[in-house]
């Protein structure tokens, strides 16, 4: 599926589960090589940034939401940026890009009345996608709370399973966003190189990097809030367990005390 915006600067394209032949048609209008091509039209395991006559190109990995089993998946987006054209690739539907080229379409946000150029349409798209992982990071953060409650409240045995997940979506979204940061570095570096916008683009590249910045560290401080949940809940555990054996305890020496009064009564 090939969605097209054009705008005062250039052309905006986004590929959902593209087929060869719009690949090919777009790899040939905007002058890029096989190798481009070829990254665009399958899936990419690892970061990957690649430079050729037309563009740059940069593969990246974001995490969302996976709905089937709550939990952390990585969702690919290729980026092929030259001085007049941005392409998106991506082989599953995206909410943050799906959310922004709705908005383009109703509220006509680019259009050719407006003065936007490639590279503030490219800093937009990396602020909605990690406008949308900071969300997420928050939903996680609000599941915490409720099971910071739940512990607190005299049920720490169930909130056991609970603290763990989320203790491990914290993990995979900061290794996700870990993942990303030296690829995005090399694309924004290449882009400044290649000299395909103004001087601005140095502070555009500055935003793009902070947005990533502030993401992580958010994902860092709850991840240690939720460590430090985890390791308190294991000690009113340890705790809670205690009283139980002292009770134990207690409640088996008064029964063998009780049965060794009535035998010594029974001798007599």
């Amino acid at each position: 599926m090939l969605f097209r915006y054009e705008y005062q600067d250039g052309t905006w394209i986004d590929l959902e589960q593209p087929t060869e032949d719009e690949l090919r048609d777009v790899a040939h209008e905007f002058s890029l090589d096989n190798r481009i091509e070829a990254e665009l039209l399958s899936p990419t395991p690892e970061p990957l940034v690649a430079n050729d006559s037309g563009g740059v190109l940069v593969a990246l990995h974001f995490p969302t939401q996976d709905a089937e089993n709550d939990a952390v998946k990585n969702q690919e987006i290729d980026f092929v940026v030259g001085g007049h054209f941005i392409i998106t690739a991506h082989y599953e539907i995206i909410a943050p890009l799906y959310q922004l080229k709705k908005l383009f379409e109703t509220r006509g946000l680019v259009n050719r009345d407006e003065s936007i150029t490639t590279d503030v349409l490219l800093e937009i798209l990396f602020a909605h996608l990690y406008a949308s992982v900071r969300d997420y990071t928050n939903h996680i953060a609000s599941r915490l709370a409720l099971v910071e409650k739940d512990m607190f409240g005299g049920r720490e045995r169930r909130t056991v399973r609970a603290i763990s997940t989320i203790n491990r979506e914290f993990l995979h979204l900061k290794s996700s966003l870990a993942n990303q940061e030296e690829p995005l570095h090399r694309f924004l570096d290449l882009l400044a190189r290649r000299g395909f916008f103004d001087d601005s683009f140095n502070e555009r590249a500055r935003h793009i990097l902070l947005e990533r910045a502030r993401v992580v560290r958010l994902t860092e401080t709850h991840h240690a809030i939720a460590t430090e949940l985890r390791e308190t809940n294991a000690a009113l555990l340890e705790s809670r367990q205690n009283q139980i054996m002292r009770t134990l305890t207690i409640v088996t020496f008064g029964v063998e005390l009780i049965a060794l009064v009535l035998s010594v009564r029974w001798l007599f």
